[in-house]
Order: structure tokens, then sequence, then C-alpha cells
């Protein structure tokens, strides 16, 4: 044991955190494993790791510091060179003038302290972080040597890299017994790939064939961005990799593919819904990231102002009925109904989900996958699903009438109902169903509430800055000039956060709740825009209102609503 492990074990008895018996336990525990005295405490159950700092913290004086939500600027991460950051085990947290705070997991070590301050001729301010939080953020901020693409691009040569062993692809699957060679210049570049698209918080990595050229852009926050692209000799090494890892059939280049990737990086569990479709230039593949812990959020999280979260809160409290979630593909739809069922799913409820396919796994709601390919089709499931008598069913999305047929009979028969359907706004969704083929009667008896959504950028909290309305947007948005009077305007300025001002999205919202009236009015067969002409008569909020709520609030700007309410009426009332 060492002398800074004897000393905390002293401070921890001598304050009477912990017996003179347990401290044995630990040294014993100690010697015998070759752990720390923190991780021996937290092993042995004595004491949690979190409060072993925070105590140690306390009596050096230093302040704890958590980075699960703390991402640290580009900038301040280039303070400390990888190889300084690696031998002594320590992160660059934040710089102020002349001082560089540091996160290190043993504030006891005064030597690695003066060794920084000589290396970095810098004066040092420690802070205490968790031991597993520091080397996570060496992993994700300096990785190995070689952890980024384009570094990787430029050393590779057309000659360092051999064509593509198809009869060995089983050798490169990564299940971990992989007998191949895990430094072959492809595998590491398409890993490399994938790592850079998690960094950057992409949502999707698109492969694409063009004819001079190979081109590689990720999607953040909804919008596309071009990457260092790989040569275009490596086109077809880099896409038989990728069917390899998602387990596609790596001979047949002439129809579409579905796959998955499922990997752990960084301490966190990826799963990568793959599609492969012939081009006229070669195979195009779309890699979507599914990051399981963006699934674990809470209605206010997804954007929702107080009033709205109040509607919405009395929708998921209904006993019955349908509320359908419309809006075209990458609209959030689904992040918004898994909001909804983490929010109501309780031990005394039971919710089953009919889904293609299913994207998280939700812990306590049972789940079912849709294959058409042995008749477990969505109305098949749903059949099913009914004999298994559940409170609150969520069906992935509503494509036909006998789909639509079912999940009404559900919500009409004691059963809360969500799902989706893709159109533009929430009125629309009632001459959807009907179109549909379902009755209107039927339509007008279960439909509680609709709503439409899309995705705006969320303005980055670390660069913005208070601008004034650009005329031209007041103008494209048919806005008067003295509309954000009084309101504080925000715009990102861009800064090794974010992406060009931006980082991460809302929800923008309109929420249709039926009424009687509406009822009525579904009734007679009416168009959807007297059904959407009653709504706004009632008070539905439009998406684009709501979203001019939110630049009004500093959540947005005004070009997002613009880029994404572009072909929405400005029927706001002013």
């Amino acid at each position: 044991m060492t002398a800074n492990d004897e000393l905390i074990l002293d401070l921890l008895t001598a304050r009477e955190f912990i017996s003179h018996q347990q401290a044995d336990e630990v040294k014993a525990y100690v010697d015998e494993k070759n752990v720390d005295v923190t991780q021996a405490l937290s092993n042995l159950e004595i004491m949690p790791e979190n409060q072993v700092l925070m105590m140690v913290a306390s009596e050096y004086g230093m302040d704890t510091f958590d980075l699960t939500d703390y991402k640290i600027p580009s900038e301040v991460v280039k303070e400390i060179p990888a190889a300084v950051a690696r031998r002594y085990k320590v992160v660059p947290l934040t710089r102020n003038d002349e001082m560089l705070v540091v996160g290190m997991a043993d504030p006891t070590d005064l030597e690695t302290l003066d060794s920084l301050r000589h290396i970095l001729s810098l004066d040092i301010e420690p802070a205490v972080v968790s031991r597993k939080q520091i080397m996570e953020a060496l992993d994700y901020h300096y990785g190995d040597a070689e952890t980024s693409v384009e570094s990787f691009l430029d050393e590779m040569t057309e000659g360092a890299v051999s064509s593509f062993d198809t009869t060995t692809a089983d050798a490169f699957l990564d299940d971990g017994e992989s007998s191949g060679d895990e430094d072959a210049p492809i595998i590491r570049l398409v890993s490399l790939i994938i790592l850079e698209a998690f960094k950057n918080r992409s949502s999707d990595i698109h492969l694409e064939p063009l004819e001079k050229r190979f081109r590689v852009r990720y999607r953040i926050d909804g919008v596309l961005r071009e990457v260092e692209s790989p040569p275009r000799y490596l086109q077809n090494n880099i896409l038989s990799r990728v069917k390899i890892m998602s387990r596609m059939d790596i001979s047949e280049h002439r129809i579409p593919q579905d796959g998955r990737i499922q990997i752990n990086t960084m301490g966190r569990e990826l799963d990568l819904r793959v599609s492969d479709i012939p081009t006229t230039h070669g195979e195009s593949i779309v890699m979507r990231i599914l990051d399981k812990t963006s699934m674990l959020l809470g209605i206010a999280e997804l954007g929702f102002l107080s009033d709205d979260q109040e509607t919405i809160n009395r929708i998921i409290a209904m006993p019955d009925g349908l509320f359908l979630v419309t809006g075209p593909t990458g609209s959030g739809k689904t992040t918004s109904l898994y909001a909804f069922l983490n929010t109501i799913n309780e031990p005394t409820t039971k919710i089953i989900t009919v889904e293609d396919p299913v994207e998280y796994e939700l812990p306590g709601i049972n789940q079912v996958h849709v294959n058409p390919n042995i008749g477990m089709t969505f109305a098949a499931s749903l059949r099913a699903m009914m004999r298994q008598a559940p409170n609150i069913i969520m069906v992935g999305e509503i494509r036909d009438m006998e789909t639509g047929n079912i999940a009404i009979n559900a919500a009409l028969t004691g059963h809360l109902v969500f799902s989706t359907l893709h159109t533009n706004d929430a009125p629309s969704a009632v001459t959807r169903l009907i179109d549909m083929g379902v009755k209107p009667f039927l339509v007008a008896s279960a439909v509680k509430a609709i709503m439409a959504q899309r995705l705006v950028r969320r303005i980055c909290k670390s660069c913005a800055e208070e601008v004034e309305p650009d005329p031209v947007h007041m103008r494209a948005l048919r806005l008067p000039e003295d509309f954000f009077a009084g309101k504080q305007l925000l715009k990102g300025k861009g800064c090794g956060e974010c992406n060009n001002g931006y980082r991460g999205r809302w929800g923008i919202f309109e929420i249709f709740m039926i009424d009687n009236a509406t009822q009525d009015l579904i009734y007679e067969g009416v168009s959807s825009s007297r059904i959407r002409e009653h709504a706004r008569s009632s008070g539905m909020r439009t998406l684009r209102e709501d979203g001019l709520r939110k630049v009004a609030n500093g959540m947005t700007s005004l070009e997002e609503i613009v880029r994404v309410t572009a072909s929405d009426e400005a029927d706001i009332e002013y």
C-alpha cells in the first residue's frame, strides 16, 4: 500500500467514516488485488468512490468535478499533450488566464501537480474527478495515437491496403473472438469513421459513392456535413467491411439490404442501423447511430414549454383513446413516444409496443419486433397483443387500413394507444386515417389528441450572444417589425463545444385536442383545411407559432424557424 493510500485510510478512520476493522479489511484487499484504496472501498461496498473523493477533496481544499454532462472544450484539451495526460492520468477541465484547472483522481499526489507545473509552465489548480471518468475522458479526447480519420488517411497509401478477402469475412466480425488482424488498415479506418461520428454527436453516417470520388458525410443536429473522405480506391473495401460488420451478404450488390451493428465505445452502448442500396456508382450505405442513453429523456427535455407540458401530461394520463404523433421521417416522433412511455411506465401498468424495428430497449416494457417475412406484421402483432391484456399499447406506425382499424378498436375498448403517422400537420392526420379506409365515426370516437412536431437546432449556451432580428427572416415569416419588441433574441457565434453556434435539438409542437365540434366535422367528412380552421379558432398553436415562442425564449434562432417551417402557412395572429 502506498503512502497516499494509507493517508486516505487514516483520514477516513479519524473522521469515523469507517472503523479500524474495515480499514484493516481494505488494506488486505489492496495488497491482494493490487488496486488503490478508493477502488477497494467501492468494491467492498464500504464507501462509494464519490464520497471518498468528496471527503479527501474537502480535506485538501479542492473542488470535486463531475464530467457526466460536461464536454471539455477542444481548446482546453490542447493544453495538455496526449502523452502527458495519459502518463499522469489527468485531464484539463477549464482555463482561466494563466490558471489551468486539471482533473485528477488522487488529490494527495502532489508530485504529479509539481511535474505538471514544470512541464506545462502553467499554474495548475487541481480538481477531484473519479478515476472512471478520467479514463473515459482520456479515451474520448485523446484516444490512441491515431484517432483522427484525417491523420490516418494521410499515412495510408494505395499500396498499404490489400484487397479485402471475402473468403475470410468471418474473421473480421466484431464478436470479441476475431482471429483476423485487428490492425488491418480498413478495419481501423471504418472504426475511426464510426468513432468520430459518435464524438461529433452525429445521428447518421452517409457513405456515398459518386462518379469521381467517395464521399463521407455526418448528419449533426439534423444538418449534413461533409468530412474528410477516403480516396476512391478504398470504396469497395470500406463498403465490404461495413456489410460484414452488419452481417449483410457481401456478395450481393443488386438489391437493398438492411443490417445492424452493436458496439461498445467509451462506456456507451451504441446500435447502428445500417441501410444499403445499389446506386449508379456503387452501393450507398447509411448508418443510423442509435445511442440508448438519448432515449432516457423526460417530457421537459423534449422542448415543451410549461403550458404544452401540462397538456401532454393530461393526454398521457387518459384511461383510453388514441394519441397520434405526426411528422416526416427524422422529426423525433419515436423519441417523443419513448419519453411519454417512460413517464407513465409503472409496475402497476402493462405496456406493450410493436415496432419496425425495435430501435431502443425500454426497461419494464414488452417490445415486439415486426417481421413481415414470417407473417409478423403490425396487424398480426396487434391482434396477438390484445390477448395479453395490456393497459397501454404503442404502435410504431399506422401504415394501412387493417392496422388503423385494430389500433382504433383497441382505443375504443379501454386501452390507451400511442402511434405515429406521416402527415405535415396535426389536423391532416384525421383525413389521412379516413383516406386509408378507416370509418369516420370510428376516427371521431377513438382519436383524443394529435401532435405534429419538427426538430430545430438549439442555441449553444457557451457562445450565445444577443442579436437583433434579421429583417430577411422577419419578411420570410411575414412578421411585423415590432413582433419581438422587449424580447432578447440569441444566436450562437460558434465555439469549440458546438457546431456553428448550435448544440443539440429541441422539438416544436402543434397539439390538436379533439373536441365535440371537431367530432361533428369528422362525421360530416369535411376537408383537412376546414378541420384546421376549427382547430385554430379553438386555440391550437401552429408549429411556426410554437417555434417563434422558443425564439423569443432564446431556445433557437429565427433562421431555424424559417428553415424548418418554410412550407407552413403564415397564419399567425398578431
